[in-house]
């Protein structure tokens, strides 16, 4: 598997409206890399991915042991056919029967095959040899597939870099490169045949790599910013992550394409990195991937694409410890080797969290009580919380609004703390809900006077 494409698209940060989910998200998934000598049995890891809210698993390759393993748990699989098999594929439809056969049958129905990727990033600046053979691959591929499995209903598709575009910024200018427009056409026009998504690697950590300033991490990690005004779509953008799929849009768009659905075949964030690599850090990647999960909890979409979450498979379940490359690419695990989270990235099943030492979920308590300003918070911080909790679908604002029942004293902070506990509330009373950048603490007093009452409970 090849390092993190470290292409990036210039874009927005915060969002994280959730609900607390019981049961796995048909939005959630995960990457299974296995560039490493130490990864859990494969029944412990179907395990794992049980006790969360993961319902997708996206393998680079095809592992008899982990499709066996995951037969019968109803968690949808990728599978992929390597860069290297692409010749062959392209050339002899016998081979991809052979392929089929091989990778794909004998583990149907049992275990939910949903997509086979052709190659990985193919299109990407680099061997441009494979680039006229990923049509034919593909399309030889489907043939055996609707031939040997026509009831499995699998899908044939590839995964992109974020380099396949030209522009993103703003992301109404979102357009391909120009030397990539007749292989895109020809596997655009196939993935329109046969009703399979355009596949996609975003990675807002390289953005921020590449512009280390405050703003841009808080674009980045979904946390309060003021936006960016959007002046060919009129629209404003407040994360990374929406901006960059939007972009991916606009291009398909301009392509002819713009039914074609967008699923995110990889996205994280590091947890380590060595000196030079910015914001590599425990901190980041879990604001990063919790606030990633409830943004796609919360179904509000981008804003090309609202009320409804697109796909999102996040790299990785495990780190791979035999990667080449900086210490980053050593370091997207979401789990340590004995099952343990390296951070809770919010996928734990209601009222439990994902796998200690022992790999037996355990109890974790929900925060309670209410969300207030620190202190030492500035007005300036406040302002930015509370324009940015009042602009989140489902928080209610009109009582802090002049004539409103919380209105008086009219002063940042008062307003600020309404409006953040309203986020905080809503959000499912998550610790890390009441983060505001350092700025806010939970409490247990309860901040209502006789004509404002703040929601919450003390409990």
């Amino acid at each position: 598997m090849p390092s993190r494409s470290r292409f990036f698209l210039l874009v927005i940060s915060p969002l994280f409206l959730t609900l607390p989910f019981a049961e796995s998200q048909s939005f959630v998934g995960v990457n299974y890399g296995e560039v490493a000598d130490n990864l859990p049995p494969p029944e412990a890891t179907a395990g794992l991915l049980k006790s969360t809210t993961i319902s997708k698993i996206r393998l680079y390759g095809t592992d008899p042991p982990i499709l066996r393993a995951l037969a019968s748990t109803n968690i949808s699989v990728i599978i992929g056919a390597a860069n290297g098999d692409i010749p062959s594929l392209a050339s002899d439809p016998s081979a991809a029967g052979r392929w089929v056969s091989a990778n794909v049958l004998p583990f149907l129905p049992a275990t939910a095959i949903s997509i086979v990727s052709v190659g990985n990033e193919v299109l990407a600046p680099g061997d441009a040899s494979l680039g006229p053979q990923l049509l034919p691959a593909m399309r030889n591929l489907h043939s055996a597939l609707s031939e040997a499995a026509p009831s499995a209903g699998i899908k044939v598709s590839t995964v992109h870099s974020m380099a396949v575009l030209a522009s993103s910024e703003p992301p109404s200018a979102g357009a391909f490169r120009a030397g990539l427009t007749s292989t895109l056409a020809g596997v655009l026009g196939f993935l329109r045949e046969t009703g399979a998504p355009f596949m996609i690697n975003p990675y807002p950590y390289f953005a921020y790599q590449s512009d280390p300033r405050p703003e841009t991490l808080a674009f980045c990690l979904f946390r309060p910013n003021p936006g960016r005004f959007d002046s060919g779509s009129k629209l404003t953008y407040t994360n990374m992550f929406d901006a960059q799929l939007d972009a991916v849009k606009s291009a398909l768009s301009a392509a002819g394409f713009s039914e074609a659905e967008v699923v995110v075949a990889e996205t994280g964030w590091p947890y380590r990195g060595d000196q030079d690599e910015a914001g590599a850090t425990v901190d980041n990647a879990k604001a990063f991937n919790s606030n990633l999960v409830a943004h796609l909890r919360s179904m509000a979409g981008t804003p090309l694409m609202p009320g409804r979450s697109v796909d999102t498979y996040i790299f990785a379940l495990y780190d791979e410890d035999l990667k080449p490359g900086p210490t980053s690419e050593r370091s997207f695990g979401l789990f340590r080797a004995d099952l343990s989270p390296v951070y809770d990235a919010g996928l734990a099943k209601t009222g439990t969290t994902q796998g200690n030492s022992t790999g037996t979920p355990a109890r974790k308590p929900a925060a309670a009580g209410w969300c207030v300003p620190k202190a030492e918070a500035t007005d300036e911080d406040l302002q930015a919380n509370l324009d940015y909790a009042c602009a989140q679908q489902g928080v209610d604002c009109r009582p802090i609004q002049e004539g409103g029942a919380c209105y008086l004293p009219n002063t940042v902070r008062s307003h600020a703390a309404y409006a953040m506990n309203q986020l905080y509330q809503n959000t499912g009373r998550h610790g890390w809900d009441c983060d505001f950048r350092k700025t806010a603490v939970l409490t247990r007093d309860n901040p209502s006077s006789a004509t404002c009452v703040y929601s919450g409970a003390g409990s």
